[in-house]
């Protein structure tokens, strides 16, 4: 019988093992995909019954009524860092648009527990621009990848403008948080938000059609350099317990999984990933072709499987919800004549 001219009586056992190893397909990116799909269509869901609950205010109640949706309030991150100064700083939790804040919450606590992982398993933002960047790889047989010299600045951009409403919404006094929030912008901050995209100008067109055509050249174009709420949820998860491992005995230097991570990172030169762009999307763990030469790390090399980190991701989730739903902190609660008045006149107030 004919050997493989690789694999000889002479190679050392270690070697014969790194080339004959091979690994059984993973499930972890089904998995992602699946919980990436579903929190998408949660939002997609949302948005509908929110533009109807708006048109039913526009149209004088001549259109189908619908319940304001408090998952709304997820879009709103400023106001939701607001609510989490003014209940650090009162004890009490607020009456306007409290649902955003839990859920804030909750995602800055599945980031620390679960890397960024908000930002691969559920951010409806990061789904598309992750799906934009596939398709723009399949389109153009790769993507474009900025020199070293112009990647680091611009990942700074973010944290620059994490940084700037860090300040804006640290530096208000509680009182001042409270009248902004309880102003009539404030109440209607979620459909001026729809009446953007609703009433796109030209300039937002512009604007979001070049955020588009980058995202398809560009790996997360959005999300690696302008998102400052994935920025928070990168420092959060600098504290996490867990981090992508690497075991150089057993690697075969394939560099598999640093070509397929989608943040870029020299994950077949490291040890352990510690990095804040990591997101714990496990795309490398299940490219990887030696068996036990890379996981997802708990301190002391105990191993995190992929259904964990989704376990987690949906018990975090779901039970900052649950939680404000049980304490009756979920909903906003403003009189119905309130929306009759603000809600058709929305375009004439403008941010304080």
């Amino acid at each position: 019988m004919a050997t493989c001219p690789q694999i000889t009586e002479r190679a050392p056992a270690r070697t014969r093992k790194k080339l004959l190893v091979r690994r059984k397909p993973g499930y972890s990116q089904a998995l992602r995909r699946t919980a990436q799909g579903l929190f998408l269509l949660l939002n997609l869901w949302i948005g509908v019954e929110f533009y109807l609950f708006v048109r039913y205010y526009e149209s004088g109640g001549q259109t189908m009524w619908a319940a304001r949706p408090p998952g709304i309030e997820g879009w709103l991150p400023i106001a939701s860092l607001m609510n989490l100064k003014l209940w650090l700083a009162t004890g009490r939790v607020p009456a306007m648009h409290p649902a955003g804040m839990f859920l804030l919450i909750g995602f800055l606590a599945m980031s620390w527990l679960m890397r960024k992982s908000f930002c691969s398993w559920l951010c409806p933002v990061g789904t598309i621009s992750e799906k934009l960047w596939e398709i723009g790889r399949q389109t153009f047989g790769r993507n474009v990848r900025l020199p070293r010299w112009a990647d680091i600045p611009l990942r700074g951009l973010k944290y620059i403008l994490l940084g700037l409403f860090l300040y804006a919404v640290l530096g208000m006094p509680a009182a001042a948080i409270r009248a902004f929030l309880e102003g009539p912008y404030g109440i209607i901050s979620d459909v001026k938000m729809l009446n953007f995209f609703r009433y796109l100008s030209v300039t937002g067109a512009v604007v979001l059609g070049i955020l588009v055509l980058l995202s398809f050249l560009i790996q997360n174009f959005w999300c690696r350099y302008l998102c400052p709420y994935g920025a928070l949820m990168g420092l959060a998860a600098l504290l996490s317990p867990v981090k992508i491992r690497r075991e150089p005995d057993a690697c075969i230097d394939c560099a598999k999984c640093a070509r397929e991570c989608p943040s870029l990172l020299p994950v077949d030169q490291l040890v352990s990933i510690r990095s804040a762009e990591c997101t714990a999307c496990m795309k490398c763990v299940e490219i990887c072709p030696a068996e036990g030469a890379l996981y997802l790390s708990l301190p002391k090399r105990r191993k995190v499987p992929a259904w964990a980190v989704a376990a987690a991701v949906a018990a975090l989730f779901l039970g900052a919800a649950g939680y404000a739903q049980w304490r009756g902190y979920w909903h906003t609660d403003v009189p119905s004549r309130v929306y009759v008045e603000l809600i058709p006149r929305a375009n004439e107030y403008s941010h304080p």
